[in-house]
């Protein structure tokens, strides 16, 4: 059972969906049978490097709203993470473009590295503050994640897997998908957002009965 999930990696909700869908996953009878690829999409494709201003300030800014109300939800996001083991810093986090670190993605998809290096880039942005526009950073992440060090330098120092990115938003578009996290078995069964885990579970089951009703017709 194929299931393909678009995400951000500067996106909180999408690092809370990752916990909840693992847990449910770890539950599932029919895991061992489960193939999951991380899907490219970005929040802010015209992100600079780096944004100059704190992640409270730049959402305030971009929904018109005050910046007290943008901390106060990240606490409320922050005692949701808490609950599943992820320690949010919101007062670390460096806004950024994501592009190149969803072109690290799609090597470390292909060195069968991708989930290590999905987790390490949603801890090193939501949690530690690294900065994940950086190459510098990237490369490091990288290999901390389990590649080669040789073809991380090689992929961000040029326009590999691009075009493979630009091809999961294009994806994205063509199924409707306008926020992350997005899930889908087989491209035939979608959920959408950070669910709890026995949406997911009901989820997986859906997907897994809708297969081998295939499989039998």
């Amino acid at each position: 059972m194929n299931i393909e999930i678009w995400s951000d990696v500067a996106c909180p909700w999408c690092y809370l969906g990752k916990r909840r869908f693992e847990e449910a996953l770890a539950g599932f009878e029919h895991r061992d049978a489960v193939d999951v690829r991380w899907r490219s999409f970005e929040l802010d494709p015209g992100a600079p490097s780096e944004r100059p201003v704190d992640v409270a300030t730049h959402v305030a800014q971009k929904l018109g709203i005050a910046r007290e109300e943008v901390v106060a939800s990240q606490r409320r996001l922050a005692d949701l993470g808490a609950a599943e083991g992820i320690e949010y810093r919101f007062d670390l986090v460096r806004g950024g473009n994501t592009f190149d670190a969803h072109r690290l993605l799609a090597l470390a998809a292909e060195e069968g590295l991708q989930g290590e290096l999905k987790e390490r880039l949603l801890r090193a942005h939501h949690s530690e503050g690294e900065p994940l526009g950086d190459p510098a950073t990237l490369a490091r992440l990288g290999v901390e994640a389990g590649l080669d060090p040789a073809q991380v330098a090689d992929v961000l120092a040029g326009e590999r897997y691009a075009e493979q990115v630009r091809d999961d938003e294009r994806t994205a578009a063509s199924l409707g998908i306008g926020g992350v996290p997005f899930f889908v078995v087989d491209r035939a069964i979608a959920v959408s957002g950070a669910q709890g885990t026995d949406v997911f579970a009901e989820f997986l089951q859906r997907g897994w009965e809708s297969r081998a009703g295939v499989a039998g017709g």
